[in-house]
């Protein structure tokens, strides 16, 4: 009977004491955090395979912020502070270097405007430039000017002479000295009479060049342009062409189209090539510099 009492109680020790009963116990917290930094782990070699996530992607141990970092910050912010003031400094030096440009620019233009001027004034000068020295070499010699007479501004009217070159020299004469007084409206009209009057005369070229002149000093850009175009179409190897293809793109760039104006100066250069007058050689850069031609 004892035996059999003693049975059960072996029986059960045995149970509790077997494998399968150590394996169901419970496992510490220890090793469930060990276990699942170790998942972790694993899915992060999946996800990150090149490395470990950024630091802000997880948490830092690192404070917020520390003295170094408040110090490298601040140092930064004071070099970008230095390079700002710089970049302030070298964009007012180039503002001061434009302006001084722009008033050399209209120095050199003035100045060039006085010289085609003056030149215009001196025919034997011109025609020396123009590099003609056929014409000049056949040309007779110059007449004597007649004088002028009558004073009415919209109508000048010159003494004939019966000689239709010196009558053409004096017609012309006479427009030119209106345009140096600035009384523009009598020069075109008077420049205009001589080119209709005196069709065959080598001053004709000079006459519609001068009278578009006058309409772009006048301050009417579009009417200079069609009358410099015109000049410069209808009789391109005439003596003043080329002056009129200049200031026909001095007349676009007043009408707001400098990449028309920079065609213009192409074409100058492209179809006088070789033959350009010594004064709108050196006048060209600068004006293909104000249109801003590549």
């Amino acid at each position: 009977m004892r035996f059999r009492a003693a049975l059960p109680f072996f029986a059960l020790t045995a149970l509790t004491l077997s494998p399968a009963s150590a394996q169901k116990r419970q496992p510490t917290p220890e090793q469930r955090i060990d276990r699942l930094e170790k998942q972790v782990r694993q899915v992060q070699k999946q996800v990150f395979p090149k490395g470990q996530p950024a630091d802000t992607a997880g948490f830092s141990d690192d404070p917020a912020a520390t003295q170094d970092s408040v110090n490298s910050l601040n140092s930064r912010l004071d070099a970008v502070e230095r390079q700002l003031a710089d970049i302030v400094r070298q964009a007012e030096e180039n503002g001061n270097r434009v302006g001084v440009l722009e008033t050399e620019l209209a120095r050199l233009r003035a100045d060039q405007d006085r010289r085609l001027r003056a030149l215009e004034n001196s025919p034997a000068a011109q025609e020396a430039d123009a590099g003609a020295p056929d014409e000049q070499a056949e040309a007779p010699p110059p007449a004597p000017r007649p004088k002028i007479e009558g004073k009415s501004e919209s109508k000048p009217v010159a003494a004939s002479t019966g000689d239709a070159d010196a009558d053409a020299e004096a017609a012309y004469d006479q427009g030119y000295q209106l345009w140096t007084a600035g009384k523009y409206d009598a020069a075109i009209t008077s420049l205009r009479t001589m080119a209709k009057k005196y069709p065959d005369s080598r001053r004709v070229s000079w006459a519609n060049n001068l009278a578009g002149r006058a309409l772009l000093d006048k301050g009417q850009p579009r009417a200079a342009a069609e009358a410099l175009l015109a000049n410069y179409r209808s009789n391109p190897k005439g003596e003043r062409a080329q002056d009129s293809l200049f200031y026909l793109g001095q007349a676009l760039v007043k009408l707001g189209q400098p990449g028309q104006a920079c065609k213009a100066y192409a074409e100058l250069e492209d179809v006088y090539a070789g033959q350009l007058r010594a004064p709108l050689k050196a006048a060209l850069p600068g004006a293909k510099a104000e249109a801003k031609c590549s």
